[in-house]
């Protein structure tokens, strides 16, 4: 390998979500999910999650962008790119409609079957998400969700049906979606309401529990029925600064990390840390742990790591810092990085830091299964769309990707940016929210031909990809297009 490029066999390619592009909500014997009553939203107005699916509201995920019924002309765009890898997600409401079915819906394995064939078809290895923000409605209206220890077995019914059937050609499987989430937004992950007389962090870090502990099961049951696959657990990784160097601020940072590193503490060493029990207690969380539960967790642990990384955010032990709009896993505005369109701070270097500290402590391989630019795209009168501030952006991360590999000796499995096909936002609900480096022609009304463009960023990812990553430090003309327009 020259430093010039990126070690032989990295898996470049792309990641979306099964319920922010497929569509067909309500086809294919598919039962509504939490996904499916979200409501659209915008960069101010929050998306409304209404109590099931009602007359005249609009859900951006019932039509989503069509991969559905589309996926086989995405994947050859795909293919096109050069991916040798694309993720995305298994929805559980496609093979259990309401969740707590004995047996699968055929139809939806059906789907996934041909979906994977596809993939493999053309050269592109699947990744595949068990649990990408959709749990089944039926789930959350009779058994409130992941509050529900039954959840556990549930999980493992619909995980021993995607394995069996599609485990003997998928290589990588990630179990739960940024699973940390449920602390920051508990609705999305786990389907979690709350009623006046809950305490929250209780049913929050009690359903995390259920949700580690089917991670743990589900990496039994991957090693039963695809033995020659790796399984990763997946996470938003928040990469954080002390505000200053008072010993205040550095002590905040390691509190505000916490939360985050609970849950690759137990999937990767397959038990709670040490310092759990009093940051627990200090939460008034007192968990109820089951005769078994240790044991399933420490036979349960993951083979790699999986992080999305948008973001850095800073923390103070001092209250009143100046906040940035998008920052959704709290802390202050950094006064030293700029901000997407949505207010997401940019820090490139943040992803290096990201990368040696989680091999630091966990040295287990790492892939970054989402990095991208939520941004604005024109339309030109003559239908391209240039977005040199795409190209730049996943540039300078892969930058320092490379810098982790090359010089820090992080071990980095691949790279798949996030919405490498437009897709419906999960924070906003927004199409013109966009990732992709594939434009779909839909708008924030679901309105649109869905018709399919190749973006500037599309070549300038194309060549990245040929050239295994050289082409992002040697000045070719790729790179140079890309920072002209």
């Amino acid at each position: 390998m020259t430093d010039l490029a990126f070690p032989p066999g990295f898996l470049w390619g792309g990641a979306v979500a099964a319920n922010q592009v497929e569509g067909a909500w309500n086809e294919g014997g598919k039962g509504p999910s939490t996904a499916d009553v979200a409501t659209a939203g915008s960069r101010e107005v929050p998306r409304d999650y209404t109590d099931g699916v009602q007359p005249g509201r609009f859900y951006p995920s019932h039509g989503a962008v069509d991969f559905y019924h589309r996926y086989r002309e995405d994947i050859a765009l795909f293919a096109e790119m050069g991916f040798r890898a694309f993720r995305t997600s298994v929805n559980w409401s496609r093979i259990f409609p309401n969740g707590d079915e004995t047996e699968p819906n055929a139809a939806g394995l059906d789907f996934y079957d041909r979906l994977v064939d596809e993939l493999l078809a053309h050269g592109i290895r699947p990744v595949l998400t068990l649990s990408h923000y959709e749990v089944p409605y039926g789930l959350v209206e009779r058994y409130g969700a992941w509050r529900d220890r039954r959840l556990v077995e549930f999980f493992a019914r619909y995980s021993e049906s995607v394995f069996s059937r599609l485990g003997d050609r998928v290589e990588h499987w990630l179990t739960f979606n940024e699973i940390n989430a449920i602390t920051l937004f508990p609705f999305v992950p786990a389907g979690l309401r709350f009623g006046a007389e809950d305490h929250r962090d209780s049913v929050i870090y009690q359903a995390a529990h259920h949700q580690l502990l089917a991670s743990a099961r589900a990496v039994e049951l991957a090693r039963q029925y695809s033995p020659r696959s790796q399984v990763g657990m997946m996470m938003l990784y928040p990469t954080t600064y002390a505000q200053t160097c008072h010993p205040e601020d550095a002590l905040a940072r390691v509190q505000m990390m916490r939360p985050h590193w609970l849950f690759p503490e137990v999937q990767v060493h397959g038990r709670y840390p040490s310092w759990a029990a009093a940051f627990l207690r200090e939460k008034g969380v007192t968990l109820n742990l089951q005769p078994g539960d240790a044991e399933l967790l420490a036979r349960g642990t993951v083979d790699y790591i999986g992080i999305s990384y948008y973001m850095s955010v800073v923390a103070s032990h001092q209250e009143g810092g100046e906040i940035s709009h998008g920052n959704i896993a709290g802390g202050f505005r950094n006064p030293y990085l700029t901000e997407s369109d949505w207010g997401w701070q940019i820090d490139p270097v943040g992803l290096r830091l990201a990368l040696n500290e989680l091999n630091d402590r966990y040295h287990k391989p790492i892939f970054v299964v989402e990095n991208g630019l939520g941004a604005y795209d024109e339309l030109t009168a003559d239908g391209r769309i240039h977005d040199p501030y795409r190209s730049e952006y996943l540039a300078a991360h892969l930058r320092q990707v490379h810098a982790a590999i090359n010089e820090d000796g992080v071990e980095v499995m691949g790279f798949t940016p996030w919405g490498c096909l437009d897709c419906v936002s999960m924070s906003t609900g927004q199409m013109s929210k966009r990732y992709g480096l594939i434009y779909v022609d839909r708008d924030d009304a679901g309105e649109g031909s869905l018709r399919r463009i190749r973006k500037d960023s599309f070549e300038w990812y194309r060549e990245v990809i040929a050239s295994n990553g050289a082409s992002l430090l040697d000045g070719s003309s790729a790179a140079k297009a890309a920072h002209s327009k």
